[in-house]
């Protein structure tokens, strides 16, 4: 996960645009707590498109596009598919992602086939599709079709999804968006990168962080879990097994 946004840091640090512009942005918090009663969370992206440092102008002028894409903690990911094997359900074949997005949402100001082309749109992984070109496998045709649903159901998810058209302009330079992050949205840190495109070339860009971890009880639990494996099962076991004694004592009443 951690190699993954440094070589998109990177990406934002060492790739020129085409014009020198400079992006001033902010999301509306740095943490998402999650609790019990955690129903989701709203996110507002704003920023302001300004001449580059040491420009002798006073405004950027043009018409602008901005894209807005967030990204959750990365891992392996393996899509798997089930066939039908003499009754039986059983997995007969599986594409593994490596460092693939468990959370992945954009936020734009247009269409995308309308702000720039899929070359740049893909090498700056603005597009789902882009995070599914790190399958782990020679079988293009088949990391193709694996990516594709697996795509599918992230976004039957929730933890998927393209918001065209969801960036508003307040002014000529003056952007917002919002955002809701929903309630199964995995915990760790998330960066949000924003894209300004003029003409169909990119001018400026910016990257945000935020986190999303989870508090009191859930928490301990989910500590309890990675550190503690073992006695978490044993007790997990524990509450089983007394929740069924307490039901059949409960209902022979």
């Amino acid at each position: 996960m951690i190699r993954l946004f440094t070589l998109i840091l990177l990406a934002f640090l060492f790739s020129t645009p085409a014009m020198a512009a400079r992006l001033i942005s902010q999301v509306s918090t740095d943490t998402v707590e999650i609790t019990s009663s955690f129903a989701g969370e709203k996110l507002t992206f704003f920023g302001n498109i300004v001449p580059d440092a040491g420009s002798d102008e006073e405004v950027v002028e043009g018409t602008f596009h901005v894209v807005v894409v967030v990204l959750g903690p990365t891992q392996n990911r393996v899509a798997r598919q089930m066939s039908n094997v003499l009754g039986v359900w059983l997995n007969t074949d599986q594409v593994e992602f490596e460092k693939f997005p468990s959370y992945f949402h954009v936020l734009s100001s247009a269409k995308l086939s309308d702000i720039s082309d899929i070359t740049t749109l893909t090498t700056n992984f603005i597009t789902p599709e882009s995070h599914t070109l790190a399958a782990l496998g020679s079988d293009i045709g088949k990391n193709i079709r694996f990516g594709r649903e697996l795509i599918r159901l992230m976004t039957k998810e929730g933890l998927f999804g393209v918001q065209e058209n969801a960036v508003n302009f307040m002014s000529d330079n003056f952007y917002s968006a919002r955002l809701t992050l929903p309630s199964n949205a995995p915990p760790g840190p998330y960066i949000a990168m924003t894209y300004v495109f003029q003409n169909g070339e990119l001018i400026a860009r910016k990257s945000e962080g935020f986190g999303v971890r989870k508090i009191g009880f859930e928490r301990f639990l989910a500590l309890s879990s990675v550190q503690q494996p073992l006695l978490y099962g044993l007790v997990c076991v524990v509450l089983a097994l007394f929740t069924g004694w307490l039901g059949g004592v409960l209902f022979r009443r």
